[in-house]
């Protein structure tokens, strides 16, 4: 296993970093969209990846880790956009694309505006629109309504100041991992070997740039239009949401899987928030498959014992 990134320069002439995360020869790319707060320097479960022979392309959305933040709005349309342009230039496409919580959103838009690009698309804990399926804290939802309609600065500036304090003075303290949604039934999950390490790494590179890649990300998806409509997503897309779920639970899957034309929603039960790391097997099944010809019979093997 290993893990490398780059830095790479943009059209517009932002610096976005891009990770990649386990199989070195590649045969198997993944891109990979991360949760806000989050980064791309994160593999939920590197011996499955292994398994798979698969590489993880992730990366840094704007303002998280050591991609530069926009001059603009930061919101969904525009990571899409980025993502599509990486592609591009690799000559990579069409990919399998992976999107937990915030992620999926841009792993969607990424299917509805470029399908040339995304061969199979799975999705997890990513909430629904707000207006259609509530989940906002009520002060989070006066926030956000109160900066509507104002100016990009203002607004940008107001959620900054306002989410500073959350920023974490250790992002790998059991208290930041609450910053990712987990809740009780992330207990077993954060217990697992190496997860909590993986987790507080992802969230010192979330931080790495104080709040201002969470500001800039939430303004984009609470302020502007996501840039797609679900009827867009034509790739087969699996829905993955944690039974114990207390910030996007089960009904948050029920509306995608309502308004996707070609998904299969799957309850995890006992799962939380955290779903990607205990599910990972499950995702890359449905992604890439089972391990390639090249891996051995005893990994084939563990691979399978490994799936929830």
């Amino acid at each position: 296993m290993s893990s490398t990134g780059e830095i790479v320069t943009l059209r517009d002439g932002r610096r976005a970093a891009v990770h990649r995360l386990g199989a070195e020869t590649g045969r198997r790319t993944v891109v990979f969209c991360h949760a806000a707060p989050g980064s791309g320097a994160f593999d939920p479960d590197p011996e499955v990846t292994r398994l798979a022979g698969v590489t993880l392309l992730a990366p840094d959305r704007p303002g998280y880790g050591g991609s530069d933040p926009v001059a603009g709005w930061a919101d969904v349309p525009a990571a899409a956009d980025d993502l599509a342009e990486l592609l591009d230039r690799r000559g990579l496409g069409p990919v399998p694309v992976v999107g937990w919580s915030a992620g999926g959103r841009v792993a969607l838009a990424l299917a509805a505006r470029r399908p040339d690009l995304v061969r199979r698309v799975a999705v997890l804990g990513t909430p629904a629109p707000d207006e259609e399926v509530p989940w906002l804290d009520p002060g989070q939802r006066d926030m956000v309504g109160a900066l509507r309609g104002r100016p990009l600065d203002e607004a940008r500036a107001g959620l900054t100041a306002a989410l500073a304090g959350l920023v974490p003075p250790d992002p790998r303290a059991p208290a930041a991992y609450r910053l990712l949604g987990a809740g009780p039934a992330d207990e077993a999950t954060l217990a697992a070997p190496g997860a909590a390490a993986r987790l507080g790494d992802m969230l010192a590179g979330a931080f790495a740039q104080g709040a201002r890649g969470m500001a800039d990300e939430i303004a984009g998806y609470a302020l502007r239009p996501w840039g797609f409509a679900p009827g867009q997503v034509r790739a087969p897309t699996l829905l993955l949401y944690g039974a114990g779920d207390t910030l996007t639970g089960p009904e948050h899957g029920r509306w995608w899987r309502d308004a996707l034309p070609d998904s299969r929603l799957e309850v995890v039960p006992g799962a939380g928030h955290l779903l990607v790391v205990p599910s990972w097997s499950r995702v890359l099944n449905h992604l890439v498959g089972p391990p390639t010809r090249r891996t051995s019979a005893r990994d084939a093997v563990a691979f399978i014992l490994r799936a929830p």
